[in-house]
């Protein structure tokens, strides 16, 4: 798996059902595949969801392993979510929580590889503009969207390349250091973004 591909994915046209759909109706169906099982926290709504989504997924050609594999750091955030909660004699509840939120990354996945950005970023600018009444800008909105959905392939292939040095180097067990490489690349990303948009006026 592509290191952009490890979070949310990347959109590939293949022409399937799923992808010829409304973008409104794909937002429509994260809403309802992942609000119910987040805010009801019950075990069996979460993995029915769960199974519904993965179901999408595959009939989507998304691929099981770019779909719904899982990167090894993440698993391991999820068992020590999981564990956690464990720890304190509610391990139904860490099992729920980790289901709920590899059911938001799969959900989003469904969404964000089976849609061409572009029409994401215009279908929340069109939903975010009643807000303009309190002042929001819809289109700083879809924005700020699009430079996350940027950014996140981008910082974790920043965090690849780090990790990778730091093995070729024998400090692989310092996280710390790598962790702290990857905030001030972060910074240095966040500012030269910050001074590409100024200079187009985007921030004016």
């Amino acid at each position: 798996m592509a290191d952009a591909d490890r979070l949310l994915g990347t959109y590939r046209p293949r022409g399937t059902r799923v992808e010829r759909l409304p973008v409104g109706v794909k937002y429509a169906g994260f809403l309802a595949l992942t609000l119910p099982a987040l805010i009801a926290r019950q075990w069996w709504l979460t993995a029915a969801c769960l199974v519904v989504v993965a179901m999408l997924v595959l009939a989507a050609r998304l691929g099981a392993r770019r779909g719904l594999g899982l990167s090894r750091g993440l698993i391991v955030l999820l068992v020590a979510l999981a564990g956690f909660q464990a720890a304190f004699g509610a391990w139904l509840a860490g099992l729920v929580l980790a289901g709920g939120l590899v059911l938001a990354i799969w959900a989003s996945r469904l969404v964000v590889m089976t849609t061409p950005v572009p029409v994401l970023v215009d279908a929340l600018a069109v939903v975010a503009r009643p807000l303009r009444v309190v002042g929001v800008d819809p289109d700083r909105v879809a924005l700020a969207v699009a430079i996350m959905l940027r950014s996140i392939p981008y910082l974790m292939g920043e965090f690849t390349v780090i990790r990778q040095a730091a093995k070729a180097r024998g400090v692989e067990r310092r996280l710390f250091g790598q962790l702290a490489q990857v905030v001030v690349r972060a910074v240095a990303y966040g500012q030269a973004t910050g001074d590409a948009l100024d200079a187009r006026g985007a921030l004016s």
